[in-house]
């Protein structure tokens, strides 16, 4: 077992963006088959982490919105990894949160894919990116995307990744005051689920859209409010189930001009997009 480690800092949890998704039905398991288009942005949480000789998983978090019990998805994927490698140490991690909680951004599946990266080269338990995949895929269909770490073309529930090179624009991301639960969106009976699967080809030359999008604006005045007001500025779409929408600009100066004018009840920020993850840059690094 190697020796408990001075803190290592600045592991970066990347948002993502739904570019578009579409529901092609719904599997004999509940599940529902997708299509989608993930895409990186630069606005990360970060996570530091200490290796500790005893096996216990320690969660500090900067947000009082972020449980650390048995639930919290930082904890089970550190327990997992325990559990498939058989290390017996343990980690103290502290979370710096800076993404919206239940905003459509992934920070959870991927707070959860940076601990699996993080550990395994720290622990030097020298698993596999398609194996940490694997684990990730049990605690959430979003996660194996940021282990990854590419931007991707994903088909099945989200785990069948194709890399795909996309232009890097500048988004400004609105974060409506609203929580909309992702299992409420894929259970609600007028949620459509027949979208044809087309190839890949196709889909990447058809105007975008997201098949959330409809459902969550009805039931959600201030995801609508955000929405409408986003289209005056740029091409505009709601990501994953939503609560957070996006609109797309060829240069940094047009996001934060737009920005600059976004209602003061409303909040946002700007970001580029990514197609590598700050997370496979910092593995690189001690």
């Amino acid at each position: 077992m190697p020796a408990p480690a001075a803190i290592s800092r600045n592991w970066p949890a990347p948002a993502k963006l739904n570019l578009f998704l579409h529901i092609n039905g719904r599997r004999a398991d509940g599940y529902h088959e997708l299509q989608t288009l993930f895409q990186f942005i630069d606005c990360c949480d970060m996570l530091d982490f200490k290796v500790t000789e005893t096996p216990e998983l320690i969660l500090h978090s900067n947000m009082s919105g972020v449980v650390a019990d048995s639930d919290n998805l930082i904890l089970r994927a550190a327990k997992s990894l325990q559990q498939t490698t058989g290390f017996n140490g343990g980690a103290e991690i502290r979370l710096d949160k800076r993404l919206p909680m239940g905003g459509g951004l992934g920070g959870g599946s991927s707070d959860a894919a940076t601990t699996l990266v993080a550990l395994n080269k720290l622990w030097h338990t020298q698993l596999s990116t398609e194996e940490l995949a694997k684990i990730g895929l049990k605690l959430g269909a979003d996660i194996p995307v940021f282990i990854h770490g590419f931007a991707a073309f994903a088909e099945g529930v989200g785990e069948r990744l194709q890399a795909v090179n996309l232009s890097e624009p500048w988004y400004l991301v609105i974060a409506p005051d609203a929580h909309v639960s992702t299992a409420d969106v894929f259970q609600d009976p007028l949620l459509p689920r027949d979208t044809p699967k087309l190839a890949i080809d196709t889909l990447m030359s058809q105007p975008w859209a997201n098949d959330c999008q409809k459902l969550v604006v009805s039931k959600y005045p201030q995801v609508a409010k955000a929405l409408g007001w986003l289209l005056e500025y740029a091409p505009s779409r709601m990501t994953g189930t939503g609560a957070c929408v996006f609109g797309e600009f060829t240069q940094q100066q047009q996001a934060l001009a737009a920005l600059a004018k976004l209602p003061s009840e409303m909040q946002g920020f700007v970001a580029q997009g990514m197609n590598l993850s700050p997370l496979i840059t910092r593995l690189s690094h001690p």
